[in-house]
């Protein structure tokens, strides 16, 4: 990847926080959250369909990074995995239908701007699921954009939904069980909170190693890794 980032990619990114920040400000987002939480805990096994579709759905349009945390936070490591696992799957094959259909046109005119992805196109058509995998793995197009963009591609559903559900198992571990330990952490005695932090820290560690071998191998295949700030909203 290259280390000189164009100056509108850096005001893009710091004006797509900016609204993020002016829309948690405006709305009641931790409100709702903790809504959600209290409601999930109280609905025993119907909170994991709750949480799993509703995850489904937010990721559809934004992000859902905080909802990963929260599944570690309220159902634990194995509980939670299961359910951002489930949810994150169930965006990715909807954006990614989704693309091959009703918004065909608008993905495509949207991808059009991004050439850098052309070359992610041509590798999925030789390699197909491994290198949606890789995608996936080392993260090198936002999580939401991809979804969406490999609609576009040649691969067939079931490789895709396979390579997917792999490649996004690394990085979701690590989240759910960040979530898991900082809800633990207000419990826990001295020493088991070293034993989350240092659990955590090696996760995330182990989690940036694998990101890199596989931009690497991103790379050795003709698709050269790029980060693309904004996302495509589907309407």
């Amino acid at each position: 990847m290259k280390k000189d980032v164009p100056f509108l990619r850096i005001a893009i990114g710091i004006a797509v926080l900016a609204a993020a920040i002016v829309v948690v400000r405006l709305l009641p987002v931790s409100q709702w959250l903790t809504q959600l939480q209290t409601y999930v805990r109280g609905a025993g096994a119907l909170g994991y369909v709750v949480y799993t579709i509703v995850y489904a759905i937010v990721g559809l349009f934004f992000p859902a990074v905080v909802l990963t945390v929260g599944a570690g936070a309220i159902f634990g490591v194995i509980g939670g995995t299961l359910v951002a696992l489930a949810g994150a799957t169930l965006t990715a094959t909807t954006a990614f239908l989704l693309a091959r259909t009703v918004l065909r046109s608008r993905v495509e005119r949207f991808v059009a701007s991004r050439p850098k992805f052309a070359a992610v196109d041509r590798a999925v058509a030789r390699d197909g699921a491994r290198i949606v995998l890789l995608v996936r793995l080392a993260a090198v197009f936002p999580f939401l954009f991809v979804n969406y963009a490999f609609g576009l591609t040649g691969i067939k559903t079931g490789p895709y939904v396979l390579a997917t559900v792999l490649g996004i198992l690394p990085a979701g571990v690590v989240f759910v069980y960040l979530g898991a330990a900082g809800a633990a952490l207000a419990t826990q005695t001295a020493a088991a909170k070293a034993v989350l932090i240092a659990g955590a820290v090696i996760a995330v560690i182990v989690s940036i190693f694998i990101s890199r071998l596989a931009a690497r191998a991103i790379r050795e295949a003709g698709a050269d890794p790029l980060q693309e700030p904004v996302i495509p909203p589907p309407s």
